[in-house]
């Protein structure tokens, strides 16, 4: 049997030389070309060529010369900022974070606005896309992606938004109004899996296949990452922790459409949310209008709120266990603003509390992200898509 040719190898050979080039680029640049082929392995004549072909598609420039020795100075070549542009958009119930970033990653504009005056979801994040854009000196034909980050759960399947309690007005068929609206890809993503995947890219989970986060804020939630991807489950359900069922607390029985209406909370959430936290500084005389505050506070004070920390330890402990006896992760990272407002103090004391009641013991730390974690985690989504696309795109 006669071998089979294999078509548009040299297509695909140069494909992957030319993404090899750019994430070197992206990574180390500014480069020469000699630099390049030294990198990549290539001849100076293939070298040459390659970065002749990614400058007539408008994905890298010259910027600079490199002084040497005899003849004269060498070129020096970076990605094309403008090539291409991404948004990520972080809504809440109260407001709505947008910014916008070139290929590079180089975030150039960032915009806030109140939803709290409109119940037009469609309007609120065209106004603040196209702000975002605005305010980057770019249009809308430069921007390839927009992700949202959005509480409740997001479809695997459909990508839509299927339940979102504090958020009434985003809704199933949300997704297709939006992306007619853009006219551009419009992708949502669960809140707190965003986050997981900033801690993964830049935050205490850099280098880490295996992690968990858990998130306590205003709500409570759980994103998972196995052998370096996010386990979002068949529904978009995986780490919606807050209704765990969990010792010392009661366990609500209830419909789907009276949890939807945000009438039920779940076990966990009890008493690990925000109210649950008010109510132990409460306990010891520390009091603040946000959860955060109060552990803040707390913190301040020395030992003076070691019993603050302790019993809200304890209370995440169970849920952290929870987690960590099924997945038996090396790390855990606590994420969300009374996290972070916890700092090392409550990391020990919860890495500690878990061991002392399970078998496992995985390392829990606070998290490495230090400002808006779900705006990070949608623009490195968007951002690793769109790269897929413009870099992996070849000629003839």
């Amino acid at each position: 049997m006669a071998a089979t040719r294999l078509p548009g190898t040299p297509r695909l050979l140069r494909a992957l030389n030319d993404r090899a080039a750019l994430e070197l680029l992206l990574d180390r640049g500014p480069l020469t070309r000699a630099q390049l082929g030294e990198m990549t392995g290539l001849s100076k004549v293939t070298a040459s060529q390659l970065v002749e072909r990614l400058e007539q598609r408008g994905l890298v420039r010259r910027v600079g010369e490199q002084a040497g020795g005899r003849g004269p100075n060498a070129q020096l070549y970076a990605v094309t900022p403008g090539s291409a542009h991404v948004i990520g958009v972080d809504v809440g119930p109260e407001r709505v974070m947008a910014a916008c970033a070139d290929i590079t990653g180089t975030i150039v504009s960032r915009v806030e606005q109140s939803t709290k005056d409109t119940d037009d979801p469609v309007g609120v994040v065209h106004n603040a896309v196209l702000q975002a854009a605005t305010e980057a000196g770019t249009d809308m034909s430069s921007v390839r992606r927009v992700v949202l980050g959005t509480p409740g759960l997001v479809d695997p399947v459909s990508g839509e938004i299927s339940f979102a309690w504090d958020l009434p007005r985003w809704h199933r068929g949300l997704l297709d109004d939006l992306r007619r609206d853009l006219s551009t890809p419009v992708v949502f993503g669960n809140d707190v899996n965003l986050a997981a995947i900033a801690e993964q890219s830049t935050g205490a989970a850099k280098g880490h296949r295996d992690f968990v986060l858990i998130w306590i804020g205003r709500g409570v939630g759980l994103a998972s990452v196995i052998d370096g991807r996010l386990h979002q489950g068949s529904t978009g359900a995986a780490g919606e922790i807050g209704y765990l069922p969990v010792a010392g607390a009661e366990v609500p029985r209830h419909q789907s459409k009276r949890a939807q209406k945000g009438g039920v909370r779940g076990a966990f959430q009890s008493i690990a949310g925000a109210d649950a936290v008010r109510a132990i500084g409460k306990k010891y005389g520390f009091r603040g209008n946000e959860a955060s505050d109060v552990i803040r506070s707390a913190v301040e004070a020395g030992e003076a709120g070691d019993q603050v920390l302790d019993e809200l330890a304890e209370k995440l402990a169970l849920g952290v266990a929870a987690t960590c006896v099924v997945l038996d992760p090396p790390l855990v990272v606590l994420a969300g603003e009374v996290s972070q407002a916890g700092g090392p103090g409550l990391a020990e004391r919860v890495e500690r509390e878990v061991a002392a009641i399970t078998l496992v013991t995985p390392k829990v730390v606070i998290t490495g992200v230090e400002s808006e974690p779900v705006l990070h985690g949608a623009l490195h989504t968007a951002l690793d898509a769109v790269r897929d696309e413009v870099f992996g795109s070849t000629t003839a």
